[in-house]
């Protein structure tokens, strides 16, 4: 029977281990594949030039990634710059001031925000924001599809997760902690600050990083509002073009021009790279983070 039992724990053992390194094997099967078909091109064209050249001509082979990745991290920053902030004021409010039954009220409209298509949001940001941007802030000097748009499309896309996660982070504080620090005088601000806030310190870096990783994916939503345009964004107003966009909008249409499919597996590989570079970055950021606050 004890034997049994010991051949039962070492077989679970083994089976979550191999479950644990799967996603990892997985992540990096996905990275090779990617690596795999985009060689041709960089092979030919040399990945430096690839990545600092701004010019697009598939039909005469040349292909420059420079003004999408710009466009890539222009709309993500202005998103997150919009979105964190409303985001982390709407969940202290809801887990510190608000009532009961107002925290009831926004927890089912949070997932129902969530839950929403991005293509309903792509469609409210072409007839509310585009022309918004059009004729209140650019005076006709731009048609509103552009970086701007895309960023707040998709910071309004992005604000329901981060308010849900927030607010399960500031939820996660015990009690006790916030009562003590309010009997022993401090404001409920105050409490917020020195209590909740440095608390969940790391799980907000966390919760950044996976919105910003969500940011840098997003396609259907940023492809309407964002213009699609191959040169470089020198404003918030000027058209532009993120990674996810270029490879939704043109994979499958034009695979007969040859290095197409490969210029476009390197796209994909590129935004797969970003990705994973900022996520380890944050990982550092984090750990280093947590040892110095001895969180």
């Amino acid at each position: 029977m004890h034997r049994l039992r010991e051949i039962k724990d070492k077989s679970v053992r083994w089976f979550m281990r191999v479950m644990a390194f799967s996603g990892i094997l997985f992540l990096l099967i996905i990275g090779i594949a990617l690596f795999i078909k985009s060689y041709p091109v960089i092979k030919e064209s040399g990945l430096w030039k690839l990545l600092a050249s701004g010019s697009w001509k598939p039909s005469s082979g040349v292909f420059g990634f420079l003004p999408f990745i710009v466009s890539t991290l222009y709309v993500s920053a202005i998103a997150l710059a919009i979105a964190l902030p409303l985001s982390l004021l709407t969940a202290i409010y809801l887990n510190s001031y608000a009532s009961a039954g107002i925290r009831r009220f926004f927890e089912p409209v949070i997932d129902l925000l969530s839950g929403i298509p991005p293509v309903i949001y792509g469609v409210w940001g072409t007839i509310t924001i585009v022309p918004f941007i059009a004729n209140n802030i650019a005076s006709g000097s731009s048609s509103g599809y552009s970086v701007m748009a895309g960023g707040i499309v998709l910071a309004v896309m992005i604000i329901p997760l981060l308010v849900g996660l927030l607010t399960e982070i500031f939820n996660s504080i015990p009690v006790e902690m916030t009562d003590a620090s309010l009997s022993l005088g401090a404001t409920k601000w105050q409490t917020v600050k020195r209590i909740i806030l440095r608390r969940s310190f790391p799980g907000i870096v966390a919760v950044t990083v996976l919105s910003l990783s969500r940011a840098f994916g997003e396609t259907m939503a940023v492809l309407m509002v964002c213009g699609n345009s191959t040169r470089m964004p020198h404003s918030l107003l000027d058209a532009c073009y993120p990674l996810p966009a270029l490879i939704a909008n043109n994979y499958g249409e034009m695979l007969s021009i040859p290095g197409y499919e490969s210029a476009l597996m390197l796209a994909a590989f590129i935004l797969f790279v970003i990705v994973f570079f900022f996520n380890g970055i944050s990982r550092l950021t984090l750990n280093h983070l947590e040892k110095r606050f001895h969180f």
